[in-house]
């Protein structure tokens, strides 16, 4: 499935968003800027696009997984939503997770992940009671780390 999604560049030295392999779900964001990221720290790092997105999608924010494994980089909000009515440059709140080395973030770099999906509008339906569930109410960690250790 393809969807049309207007670009717009506001650096026309980075590359445009795409897709590594063939099938991939996010397309790669890139850096405006440079950056360096000190343990703990975060930024609002620049991709040098935006976006008009269609009535009925949103784009999400990703991190990269590479980054995130080999550098303990990623992104604050994840997944970081892009409303189809916003037309403002599209920045990462990167944050970087190592607590003894900082992260440089250089230009060009590919940052994080782009994907756009289409989203349902809910229309709630206020009601006394909840219909039943096998999973019912049980919250985080409610069915253990193991499988033999379900209540």
């Amino acid at each position: 499935m393809t969807v049309s999604v207007a670009l717009q560049r506001l650096d026309a030295d980075l590359p445009l968003p795409r897709q590594a392999r063939p099938g991939d779900a996010g397309v790669d964001l890139h850096s405006r800027d440079d950056h360096e990221l000190a343990p703990g720290e975060r930024a609002l790092v620049a991709t040098g696009i935006a976006l008009a997105l269609p009535e009925g999608y949103a784009a999400f924010v990703h991190p990269r997984s590479g980054l995130a494994a080999r550098h303990g980089i990623s992104v604050v909000n994840a997944p970081g939503t892009v409303d189809a009515g916003y037309r403002g440059e599209i920045l990462v709140n990167l944050i970087n997770t190592d607590p003894r080395d900082t992260f440089t973030v250089r230009r060009g770099d590919r940052i994080a992940q782009l994907v756009i999906q289409q989203v349902a509008t809910p229309v709630f339906e206020v009601v006394e009671e909840l219909p039943t569930s096998e999973r019912g109410a049980g919250g985080h960690g409610h069915t253990g780390i193991t499988t033999t250790e379900k209540d």
